[in-house]
């Protein structure tokens, strides 16, 4: 597994590092019907991966093989979907009586995207000039498919979703909440912009805590309420912790059990994602069908792990999974936590990097002090010690997750037998 790109497994190829900036800046599809009929499995390719992204979740697709006289053909006696996509090699010409055949049998609202092989600028005025939504030359990419879709169907007036960064522990106790926390609060105050806070874990959450917050109302009842959430409700909801961060906090209480169906966050994250530009999601370590869905559908996923075998296992599930999940975006971002604890036997940092073939977003040391005096003064560890060396790494970790710096290349270093030992049920 590279930390570049992800093998989707389906032609052998690869999502480019360009693909994959473009694919962060488009926003989801909307529930809609696509069908493609396709000459080339250059074409036909790019098209099935583009249906499996996250982005094209509630839309339906189905590809044919086929160009034009197969669609022409389908479309005598079936309906045409919200979207079709023509690819064909055909001269200009002909592609124009072809599709002023296909017309006869297609809705009037149905939207035409034609993948041709000939870059002609007369061609393309005249298609535009008859109807069809857009031309797009061949070859293609999967980034090109999802990019053309989203221009013909998302509403360009609306304002920008924000993006949703999702943590997550290897194991309970690594430290996943607090580093998302302060990650927030350096998101906020780094830059100014409006940041919000889910603390999903609704029985033991601790960012109330963290925060020094004690609101009346929180993510409860968002949760066991939707037919009232929107951003007026959500708004109410919200505890403000500092002039750019809000909260929406865990009740963190026992008096109700909190099991909820695979999409029970989906209304809460859309509409607080039209609200502010980054919401972080303090993911509880658990494996439900909720947390696996929000953890999918996340544009950014940050795992925890304590430099330790139990988390290099389940660090490397955790990304196995995800590899599956999202073929088409980049692998979860790594931090170490708590390195060098005293008298630990621990996995090199290098080590256990390499055994996942992740390079590790930040390395954080053990330092009970810092992180126990913020946690019982309900303070970040930025207000407590501004110049500390771990409150520089959460810098640059908000500067990462936020696009505006990389994470620095790693020198190779041995790769241990680490994986190995797990498989063999070795201690």
């Amino acid at each position: 597994m590279s930390n570049l790109a992800y093998d989707t497994g389906i032609d052998g190829g690869e999502i480019s590092q360009q693909d994959i900036a473009a694919m962060r800046a488009l926003r989801p599809i909307p529930r809609i019907s696509i069908q493609a009929f396709c000459e080339t499995e250059g074409v036909a390719n790019p098209v099935e991966r583009a249906g499996e992204d996250r982005r094209m979740a509630k839309a339906h697709l189905k590809v044919h093989m086929g160009g034009v006289a197969t669609a022409i053909e389908f479309y005598q006696s079936a309906p045409t979907p919200n979207l079709i996509l023509l690819e064909s090699r055909s001269e200009p010409k002909q592609l124009l009586e072809q599709l002023t055949q296909l017309s006869e049998y297609c809705d009037p609202t149905s939207k035409v995207v034609v993948i041709g092989h000939y870059n002609d600028v007369g061609l393309y005025r005249e298609l535009i000039r008859s109807g069809i939504s857009e031309y797009v030359i061949a070859p293609v990419s999967m980034a090109d498919i999802v990019s053309v879709i989203s221009t013909i169907f998302v509403d360009p007036e609306a304002e920008p979703i924000g993006r949703s960064i999702a943590f997550i522990g290897a194991k309970g106790g690594v430290g996943s909440s607090t580093i998302a926390h302060n990650v927030a609060w350096a998101m906020s105050s780094l830059f100014k912009s409006e940041v919000v806070v889910a603390d999903l874990d609704l029985a033991f959450g601790t960012a109330n805590i963290n925060f020094d917050q004690d609101p009346a109302q929180g993510i409860a009842e968002a949760v066991f309420s939707p037919e009232r959430l929107d951003e007026v409700y959500l708004d109410r909801l919200l505890a403000q912790c500092a002039e750019h961060l809000s909260l929406l906090a865990a009740p963190s209480t026992l008096d109700r059990v909190y099991d909820f169906d695979p999409d029970a966050f989906t209304q809460l994250i859309d509409t607080a994602q039209r609200s502010v530009p980054l919401l972080v999601l303090d993911v509880p370590h658990i494996w439900t069908g909720w947390t696996k869905n929000i953890l999918v559908k996340a544009d950014e996923i940050v795992i925890t792990a304590t430099p330790e075998l139990a988390n290099l296992r389940n660090t490397k599930n955790l990304a196995d999974m995800f590899k599956r999940l999202r073929p088409n975006d980049p692998p979860p971002k790594l931090i170490i936590n708590q390195a060098g604890v005293p008298k630990r036997p621990e996995i090199s940092s290098s080590d256990f990097a390499d055994s996942l073939g992740l390079s590790p977003m930040s390395v954080i040391a053990f330092e009970p002090l810092l992180f126990g005096n913020a946690a019982n003064n309900g303070r970040m560890l930025g207000e407590m010690d501004a110049k500390n060396l771990v409150v520089g790494t959460i810098n640059e970790i908000a500067h990462v997750l936020t696009g505006r710096s990389e994470i620095k290349a790693r020198k190779k270093a041995g790769l241990g037998n680490l994986l190995g030992k797990l498989s063999r049920g070795k201690k």
